[in-house]
């Protein structure tokens, strides 16, 4: 009986011991999440109708579009506009007929030594041997040149024996006389714009790099511009620096249009494309502004018979102006023969005449190259490149 209760017993405190355990890994298990709770469900707002706001208005202030910052935290930033850029105002030149005449004030001022001298000496009372030689080195310090000067003095000799008695009034003839005989008054001195069987009229312009070559060549165009021609020019000088932008601003000023290529460019590529463009606009003039640099060297020479040959593929060249600037004297007719050695020249711009010039070169370069001065340059004015005209010349030589 007692193994019997003690059997019992033992059994009860085993399944206590067992029902512990469980509970105790019950205990340790998570418990599952709440369910979640139903969402409180509200009704739509009622679409607003014509004339209602969509939603309460609420009680805030309001703020300007101007007191709003906007995004970037800047203000907004005016966009300018590109400025116009007006054409330039078109000049109408002065007109070149009579312009030495005009000019014939300034000339003289600055040539008169020649003249005064001359009438000077030859108002002697007694011309010996001594005075004949002082009126020899007057004419070749003037730049007239030695065999000139030679047939210069013969003549004034014999005229002057012939004379005898010479009043002031005489000798001024005399010398009027003679000196226009050395200048020469029957050579054709026209620049040849007008070709008798189509246009346009084509100029090239040569010289060395500061006698005013360009100057000139935009000079010119104002001349034929005043006399009611159109001009297209060429800027065939792409080795110097701003040289078409210098001819182009001439060109600018009177209406006339340039033609330029790249820098340090195909100057003969440039002139072709020049005549070309003056056929196609029917203008009846084109000026070509040519290179000037190293003159005495057979690159720039090579360069400018190119450019001849080429633009020749168009037409005949009508003129060829050489720029010679007048204050160099001698050095004027050693580059005067260079050039004419490569191109034909058929006529000569004496620059910078109103200067420390003298009269005499326009008498020296005519021998040297056997073509007229056909064009002088009389001052930095636009309107200061007039014709030569020997008789205003002359006069302002020898003075009133």
């Amino acid at each position: 009986m007692d193994i019997v209760i003690l059997a019992v017993v033992i059994a009860v405190v085993v399944l206590g011991a067992l029902g512990g355990l469980v509970v105790g890994s019950r205990r340790k298990k998570p418990l599952p999440p709440p369910p979640p709770a139903a969402p409180d469900i509200t009704a739509p707002p009622a679409e607003p109708h014509v004339g209602d706001e969509a939603e309460t208005p609420r009680d805030e202030p309001r703020r300007t579009i101007e007191e709003v910052d906007l995004p970037g935290g800047g203000a907004p930033t005016a966009v300018e506009e590109p400025p116009v850029v007006e054409a330039p105002a078109i000049e109408i030149p002065e007109p070149t007929e009579g312009r030495l005449v005009r000019l014939r004030a300034r000339l003289s001022r600055s040539q008169t030594a020649l003249g005064k001298g001359l009438l000077t000496l030859l108002s002697r009372e007694h011309l010996d041997e001594d005075t004949w030689e002082e009126i020899e080195d007057t004419l070749l310090t003037a730049d007239v040149g030695v065999q000139p000067t030679q047939e210069l003095v013969e003549r004034l000799r014999e005229r002057v024996k012939v004379l005898g008695t010479r009043t002031p009034e005489e000798l001024r003839g005399l010398l009027r006389d003679e000196l226009l005989k050395l200048v020469g008054t029957e050579v054709d001195r026209t620049v040849k714009t007008e070709p008798e069987d189509r246009k346009p009229g084509i100029v090239m312009v040569v010289g060395v790099n500061g006698t005013g070559k360009t100057t000139t060549t935009g000079k010119l165009a104002r001349v034929l511009v005043a006399d009611g021609r159109t001009v297209v020019l060429g800027a065939a000088d792409t080795f110097r620096a701003a040289a078409a932008d210098q001819l182009q601003t001439w060109g600018e000023r009177v209406g006339a249009h340039t033609v330029r290529g790249p820098e340090a460019g195909d100057p003969a590529s440039v002139a072709f494309d020049a005549v070309k463009e003056g056929k196609e606009m029917g203008v009846d003039v084109v000026l070509i502004d040519t290179a000037g640099r190293l003159h005495t060297k057979t690159g720039l020479m090579d360069e400018l018979g190119k450019v001849k040959r080429v633009v020749e593929k168009h037409a005949p060249l009508d003129e060829v102006l050489l720029v010679l600037d007048a204050t160099t004297g001698q050095n004027g007719l050693v580059q005067a023969r260079v050039f004419a050695e490569v191109v034909d020249i058929t006529g000569i711009v004496l620059t910078k005449l109103d200067g420390t010039a003298k009269g005499g070169i326009v008498v020296a370069v005519q021998r040297e190259l056997g073509v007229p001065v056909k064009l002088i340059g009389l001052g930095e004015g636009a309107d200061d490149l007039a014709p030569f005209e020997p008789e205003a010349f002359v006069d302002a030589l020898i003075g009133d």
